[in-house]
């Protein structure tokens, strides 16, 4: 009998015997890329390349895995250049593994996101980016939510993670209570932003360059791990901030990353245009990003450092930053 597990790394080799028989490829490797709230594997298949992600039952259940699908697959359809499901020879796009020592564990096979990562973008590269968002968010607003994915909303985002953060932030309450006045600052100014004029749908809330690649200056995007219904201008929310921390950590000044912002709105208002309620909540959206995957990171034991109090501090630190240099008032 096995001891239970709350988590268990899968066997690469054993991964590639299962993907042969599940999806009848020949000659399958299979690589271990990142260990975390779900698993990311390297599948290659001959010279087809392809992405696993093998999902932990704690963080994401079948039906918000199938929304996931279900999206990504408009997505596709739509012409956006995304990482999407691969169908198995059984018609499905979810695969199990059911003798994992903690039980079942859901997989998905997407195909491979040609390129690398790009930190910095070239204006083209921003321009292609910023046109790839919009066409998501064309999709988002017409896409038929079925619930079973979490909202982004003030209490998700600013008053959740907070009562989280309660216990990890006992030994420094000032910082604990800034952050509460801060929660609030941004509630009330979010909460008088009229609902008609903000678009709202799935969002992917990670929009960061880990989660896409440039090969050139065509753009893929993927992991949508993080989809939610929200406010689509939270992504756009996600890469402005980006651009903020580069400019904290000195990769580039804060001229570059406002052309480089205004490069990007400009493309994907070609597509898509934005509320002036809209672009104004940026800097407001931005604490409840910072909250909510703090307040994340105390769910899942593989993220036990990052709820640490220097940690912490560090984090809050970056906010006290943001706040005192982009909310009006705060100066």
């Amino acid at each position: 009998m096995y001891f239970p597990a709350t988590y268990s790394t899968l066997s690469p080799d054993a991964l590639a015997d299962f993907i042969t028989e599940a999806y009848r490829f020949p000659a399958v490797t299979c690589k271990l890329l990142v260990r975390g709230v779900h698993d990311t594997y390297l599948v290659e298949s001959g010279t087809d390349k392809y992405i696993l992600r093998v999902y932990r039952d704690s963080h994401r259940s079948l039906e918000q895995i199938g929304e996931e699908t279900s999206f990504l697959i408009m997505l596709h359809l739509k012409g956006v250049s995304v990482s999407h499901p691969v169908k198995g020879p059984h018609g499905t796009w979810t695969v199990h593994a059911e003798l994992a020592i903690e039980g079942i564990r859901h997989m998905v096979l997407f195909t491979y996101a040609p390129g690398t990562v790009v930190k910095i973008l070239s204006p083209a590269q921003l321009r292609n980016l910023a046109r790839e968002m919009a066409r998501v968010h064309e999709v988002a607003v017409t896409f038929e939510l079925d619930g079973s994915r979490w909202k982004y909303d003030l209490e998700t985002t600013l008053f959740e993670p907070l009562r989280r953060l309660k216990a990890p932030f006992a030994e420094d309450p000032e910082s604990y209570a800034w952050l509460q006045q801060a929660a609030e600052k941004a509630a009330n100014y979010l909460s008088q932003v009229s609902l008609h004029e903000v678009s709202t749908g799935y969002c992917h809330f990670d929009f960061l360059p880990k989660n896409f690649h440039f090969d050139g200056d065509q753009v893929t995007l993927f992991d949508f791990d993080f989809m939610g219904e929200g406010w689509l201008v939270n992504d756009i929310m996600t890469f402005w901030m980006h651009l903020q921390l580069d400019v904290l950590h000195r990769r580039q000044t804060q001229a570059a990353a406002d052309e480089a912002y205004q490069i990007f709105l400009q493309a994907y208002q070609e597509i898509r245009p934005l509320t002036e309620s809209e672009l104004k909540a940026v800097p407001y959206l931005g604490l409840g990003f910072w909250l909510f995957y703090m307040g994340f990171h105390t769910t899942h034991d593989q993220f036990i450092n990052y709820s640490q109090l220097p940690f912490l501090q560090s984090y809050t630190g970056v906010m006290k930053h943001l706040v005192t240099t982009h909310w009006p008032g705060n100066e």
